[in-house]
């Protein structure tokens, strides 16, 4: 179905999407718990640099899940660490990768929780970057087909919103075609708007594996400092996202979250 592009009621189909793009504010209702998720079962691994957050197997995903749930906090975002890696990024495809396993493990448990899955190559890819690679460049539209096919294979597996998170030129309006064409035209789009080219995302590709396997910069499809940037298909996306990378900013979000446990068990932390 090619009309309506503009599809504003994706965002209005339950309170919790509802209370996410509501009017500025800080509060649980606007917030969003980041998830690494890795092959095995009963992992929980701690990221060093990021203390309070782990890389996870699907059967501790969903345990934690339940607690995101109970602290009010709407929804998660999922990142995957595959099982192997490869120049294209094949796995990040499987309908038994880790987040397509985690995403039913989620909803199986039934979950009030909005899932978000990050669309990227780069923690699948065995040369760290968001893109296939040809003649030793990124490959913009050799991408697009990817990121398209991962994003489908989320929405199938029971994906909320799908986060492409890569950078490449015209992915908004790739993954939207795919989406609509499959008949899943409530699935939500949050594009990365701007995602800056930082040694801060140092803790990040550790997380998901990817540290020390960059090969080059990225320099040539995020974006720096002074340039400005835009949406692409701006009139297909439902949520934009600036990343930034601020330096601890992400364990700030986690300690705030340890903070309340506490209060809750009547163990006070300040940090």
């Amino acid at each position: 179905m090619s009309f309506p592009t503009h599809r504003p009621r994706r965002l209005r189909r339950s309170e919790a999407l509802r209370g996410l793009v509501r009017e500025t504010r800080l509060a649980t209702s606007g917030l969003m718990y980041p998830m690494f998720v890795c092959p095995g079962t009963k992992v929980r691994q701690e990221v060093t640099s990021m203390p309070g957050i782990y890389q996870q197997s699907v059967d501790q995903i969903v345990e934690e899940c339940r607690e995101v749930e109970s602290l009010g906090i709407p929804g998660i975002i999922l990142f995957g660490l595959p099982e192997s890696k490869d120049p294209r990024g094949a796995s990040s495809l499987s309908k038994e990768g880790v987040v397509q396993r985690a995403i039913e493990a989620i909803r199986k448990a039934k979950l009030k929780l909005l899932v978000i899955t990050d669309v990227c190559l780069c923690e699948y890819t065995d040369h760290g970057h968001c893109g296939v690679i040809e003649n030793g460049e990124v490959a913009n539209d050799a991408t697009l087909t990817i990121l398209a096919q991962q994003a489908l294979s989320h929405a199938r597996a029971g994906a909320d919103i799908v986060a492409p998170s890569d950078m490449m030129d015209g992915r908004v309006g790739a993954i939207r075609a795919a989406l609509d064409h499959a008949d899943f035209t409530d699935v939500s789009i949050m594009a990365y708007a701007a995602k800056y080219a930082s040694a801060f995302y140092g803790p990040f590709r550790e997380a998901v594996g990817s540290l020390g396997r960059l090969k080059g910069d990225k320099r040539g499809y995020q974006t720096a400092a002074r340039l400005s940037y835009h949406n692409d298909n701006c009139d297909v996306v439902g949520l934009m996202c600036l990343r930034t990378a601020k330096q601890g900013g992400l364990s700030s979000f986690t300690s705030a979250i340890d903070n309340r446990r506490a209060a809750q068990s009547g163990k006070c932390r300040i940090a």
